[in-house]
């Protein structure tokens, strides 16, 4: 068994794990890990209470490293990220490494639960941070390697909120839905099975280190290395960004919806090469070491749909018209 083989069975069995905590996620699970192993940040979407941190913190577990979160606050400032002060029982004065600096290099995954109530002051040091991987902090830069940062948006209350900058959105590597379970087995056993009242518990269940998060990088690297895409795949994928960002002019059309006002700016050359890395890990999990278009359909709308910008007339019905959008891209472009 070669090394890449190696790790495949890693992550497998990393997987494998996670959906036995995390019943009926099984695709949110699957895209994570591909994020994972293609070293991206992620954008998480769903309703309160879907487990988006539980499955977080089984992931911290099952790759080793330091996971630390921060609730966004329209008060909450830069510094808040890099340390806090405080007054010790005799009155002197300390400061402390704040959430990004406490573990140093050793940071694993980083959550940012509800990042749009952060003002732009903060996501512009989370942009510092993701981008590369480092920040400035005490007259010296402190340096994040394995660093992967995950975020929510508070989607309900609309007040006191800021919509996350473009330049931000881009530097997601993914947006991944964490959907309620809608088969009644499930549900029935997620509300009355004692296993899942208790998140701590559940999350000990998962075997601590199966992928080792130092090794991730390199790991990462080799899988890029090793699955090949054809000239006709390339082509593919190209004819699919000439469709995010021109909808009208490659026949996309959807009912009740004027494609040609539609987007204000389609998906980066950035996201385009995302998708590619995205594309390579799933043929790699798969067992091939060439990507095929089934690869680049599964993971095309996390990781293009949150880098189309809508026009403002159209942003408002996102939720409603990105999908459809994704969906026509993918039955009218023609497939190798």
């Amino acid at each position: 068994m070669n090394e890449l083989e190696a790790w495949r069975e890693r992550a497998l069995r990393l997987e494998a794990s996670a959906n036995r905590i995390m019943v009926g996620q099984e695709r949110a699970v699957r895209l994570l890990l591909i994020a994972t192993f293609a070293r991206g940040h992620v954008l998480l979407e769903g309703d309160v209470g879907v487990g988006k941190t539980t499955l977080l913190q089984t992931l911290a577990r099952g790759i080793g490293g330091a996971f630390e979160r921060i609730e966004g606050t329209v008060d909450l400032m830069p510094s808040d990220l890099l340390y806090y002060t405080y007054l010790t029982r005799d009155g002197q004065p300390r400061v402390e490494a704040g959430p990004l600096l406490r573990h140093g290099a050793e940071l694993s995954i980083f959550f940012f639960n509800e990042i749009n109530r952060a003002r732009p002051q903060v996501h512009s040091l989370m942009l510092r941070a993701m981008a590369e991987r480092s920040v400035s902090a005490f007259n010296a830069e402190h340096r994040f390697p394995h660093l992967q940062v995950y975020a929510d948006r508070n989607r309900i209350e609309r007040e006191e909120t800021f919509e996350i900058p473009a330049a931000v959105r881009d530097r997601f590597f993914m947006e991944i839905t964490v959907e309620m379970p809608t088969e009644p087995p499930l549900l029935h056993a997620l509300m009355t099975d004692t296993r899942f009242h208790d998140a701590a518990a559940l999350v000990a269940e998962m075997e601590s280190g199966t992928v080792p998060f130092r090794e991730l990088n390199d790991a990462a690297a080799r899988i890029q290395a090793s699955v090949g895409t054809t000239e006709t795949l390339q082509r593919y994928a190209l004819d699919l960004w000439a469709a995010t960002r021109n909808p009208a002019e490659s026949g996309i059309e959807i009912e009740g919806v004027d494609v040609t006002r539609l987007v204000q700016s389609g998906a980066s050359p950035r996201g385009m090469s995302m998708l590619l890395r995205a594309a390579r890990v799933a043929a790699w999990l798969a067992g091939r070491t060439e990507v095929v278009p089934e690869d680049i359909h599964a993971v095309f709308e996390p990781a293009v749909a949150h880098r189309i910008f809508f026009t403002p007339i159209h942003e408002m019905r996102r939720p409603e018209i990105a999908g459809r959008l994704i969906a026509r891209i993918l039955e009218t472009v023609a497939s190798p």
